[in-house]
C-alpha cells in the first residue's frame, strides 16, 4: 500500500535505511539526522515523500523535493532516494515509488526529474576502506546500485559520471613543481594566500564572474564573516578562491569548490589554489579530504597529482517528461 508521509513511519524508515541503504555505502540514520536531512528541510514535501507498506510493515521509502529558488528548480524536481527492503526490490515496487514522485513533480509543473548534486537534501556516505571517513553529499546515484540500473531502464539518461576522490592528508606534501608554479605567478603580480579583509577586495565581482549562485552565497558569507578562504589575488583584487577552510567534527576538510575568474585564467592559479588549500587543511589538523569531479574534467589530473584516488562513482541522471 502506498502512503504519503506521516511521522508515525519515522523509526521504521530509519530501520529500513540502516538495513538497506547502508549496503550502497550511505551513512546510517538516527532520529536527529533524519530530522535534519529530511523532515526539517525547507524543501521537504510530505506530499512527495512516500512509504510503501505490506501487511502494515514498511518495505519501501522514497523522497523527492522541489524549490523554485534551487538551481534548475523552476523546471526540475530532484529525486533524493528510493530504498526498498531486500525481499521487496522488484521492478514493480521501484516503479510504484518512482512514478509517485514523478507524478508529484508534474503536479507542481516540473518538466523533468533530476538526480544530481544540487539536491539540497544531502545524503552522507562512507568512503570505502577507511575508518568510516565520510563525504557529506552523494552527487548522484551510485553506479553499482540496483537503483541506477532501474533508472536506466525507466528512461533516465546518464548525463555525467562523478568521480568521488579521497586523500588521507598524512600523505600530502607540497611538490616542488607547484612551488615553482607559484613563483612564476608571483612574478606576474599574482598571490595565493588566505583572504585578508584588510588587504583584499573585489570578492563579489569575482564570484559574480564565476556564475555560480551557491558559491556566491557561501563564499561571500565566509569572507564577510571571517571564515578562512584561500584566494588568488592580482594586486589586492581577488580573482579566484578555494575553500572555505573548515575542519568538520568528523575530521574531514569541508570546502565548497575552486574557481578562477575567466579574465585571469592561464596562469596556473587553479592548480596553485588547490594545493594551497590542501596545505591549509593539513596545517589545522584536518585528517582527510574528499571531493567529486566529472570523470572527463581535466582537473582530475590536478587532484591525482596531490595524491587523491577515485574511490566511488556516481551517475548524474535526468528524465524529461513528455
Amino acid at each position: 500500500m502506498m502512503n504519503t508521509w506521516d511521522k508515525q513511519y519515522t523509526q521504521a524508515v530509519i530501520d529500513l535505511w540502516n538495513t538497506e541503504a547502508v549496503k550502497d555505502g550511505y551513512k546510517e540514520l538516527t532520529e536527529q539526522s533524519f530530522e535534519r536531512i529530511f523532515a526539517s528541510s525547507p524543501y521537504f514535501d510530505k506530499e512527495n515523500t512516500f512509504v510503501l507498506t505490506q501487511n502494515e510493515q514498511v518495505i519501501g521509502f522514497a523522497c523527492g523535493c522541489t524549490g523554485d529558488d534551487l538551481p534548475l528548480g523552476q523546471v526540475a524536481g530532484y529525486l533524493t532516494c528510493i530504498v526498498l527492503d531486500e525481499e521487496s526490490q522488484t521492478e514493480e515496487n521501484y516503479a510504484e515509488l518512482l512514478h509517485a514522485i514523478e507524478q508529484r513533480f508534474q503536479e507542481l509543473g516540473k518538466k523533468q526529474s533530476d538526480v544530481l548534486f544540487f539536491n539540497p537534501m544531502m545524503l552522507p556516505w562512507y568512503i570505502p576502506d577507511t575508518p568510516k571517513h565520510e563525504h557529506n553529499n552523494a552527487p548522484g546515484v551510485p553506479v553499482d546500485s540496483r537503483l541506477y540500473s532501474f533508472l536506466l531502464k525507466e528512461g533516465y539518461v546518464e548525463r555525467a559520471k562523478e568521480c568521488a576522490m579521497y586523500l588521507n592528508l598524512d600523505r600530502f606534501a607540497m611538490p616542488e613543481e607547484i612551488r615553482a608554479k607559484q613563483e612564476k605567478a608571483d612574478a606576474s603580480g599574482y598571490s595565493v594566500e588566505l583572504f585578508d579583509a584588510g588587504r583584499h577586495e573585489g570578492v563579489p565581482d569575482m564570484l559574480q564572474g564565476l556564475n555560480n549562485p551557491l558559491w556566491e552565497k557561501e563564499i561571500g558569507t565566509c569572507t564577510t564573516e571571517g571564515t578562512p578562504v584561500v584566494v588568488a589575488a592580482h594586486g589586492n583584487q581577488v580573482v579566484g578562491f578555494a575553500g572555505p577552510v573548515i575542519r568538520q567534527d568528523n575530521g574531514r576538510g569541508y570546502f565548497a569548490g575552486i574557481g578562477v575568474h575567466p579574465d585571469h585564467e592561464g596562469h596556473g592559479l587553479g592548480t596553485i589554489l588547490f594545493f594551497k588549500l590542501c596545505e591549509a587543511f593539513k596545517s589545522i589538523g584536518t585528517d582527510y579530504m574528499s571531493l567529486y569531479t566529472g570523470s572527463s574534467n581535466p582537473a582530475i589530473r590536478i587532484y591525482e597529482k596531490a595524491g587523491f584516488q577515485t574511490v566511488k562513482q556516481f551517475a548524474v541522471m535526468r528524465r524529461e517528461f513528455s
